[in-house]
């Protein structure tokens, strides 16, 4: 006798520094699609569900730091495989609970169709339920960055503007930056590709350990 076996379906992850999946969708604001955002960053992220306490907790916190992201020309849409009335109802009660009213919009994935194409949707950690997982969409609409986080655990928002400023500063100055990078520390200068610049570059005026570390002031 075989023994009958059952295979979960995976779906594939988006890769970093390519086009961002397409997307329309019905949101808590009306319909908005990936290209209405071209032109800005984009901070997508996904949540397992509303009326949880977890995601409650995040909610609140992408909030109250909307202003922060929209200094930084980035805008937050939130995601859930929940319907839209789920979502308004939601909302809504964050508003008369905790006096905090959610200014982005809330996308409805009820078939799950962001979930896939964006690889929110992890087996092994839940069949039905969208993982927290964040994408950062760059103005040219090029996926940047991605973050993974399992169901039981809330997000460090700070640490989502934190990396913003990270990449927008490489673009900006073509610089790396290092390990906890805030805005007035130091920046990483790439290392010299050729023996004779690696000579020049110890010779440089930038704060040097070796010939491949250097830093500087921005």
């Amino acid at each position: 006798m075989c023994e009958e076996t059952k295979t979960k379906e995976v779906y594939g992850l988006p890769r970093l520094n390519e086009k961002a999946p397409d997307f329309t969708a019905k949101s808590t604001h009306g319909e908005i699609s990936l290209s209405d955002y071209a032109g800005k960053w984009l901070v997508l992220f996904s949540h397992p569900a509303d009326f949880t306490p977890v995601c409650t907790t995040e909610f609140i916190a992408f909030a109250k730091k909307h202003d922060e992201f929209r200094k930084r020309n980035t805008e937050v849409i939130g995601l859930s495989i929940d319907s839209i009335f789920s979502h308004i109802a939601w909302v809504r009660n964050i508003q008369e609970k905790f006096g905090v009213e959610i200014p982005f919009p809330v996308i409805e994935d009820l078939k799950m169709d962001l979930a896939k194409k964006y690889g929110m949707l992890q087996p092994g950690a839940s069949d039905t339920q969208a993982v927290r997982a964040v994408f950062f969409i760059d103005p040219d609409q090029i996926l940047r960055a991605m973050v993974y986080y399992p169901l039981s655990n809330g997000r460090s928002i700070d640490e989502f503007i934190r990396i913003l400023d990270a990449m927008q500063t490489s673009d900006k100055y073509k610089v790396a930056t290092p390990e906890n990078w805030r805005p007035g520390d130091k920046v990483i200068v790439p290392p010299p590709a050729t023996q004779r610049a690696a000579e020049e570059r110890v010779n440089s005026d930038y704060e040097i350990t070796d010939w491949y570390f250097s830093k500087k002031q921005i």
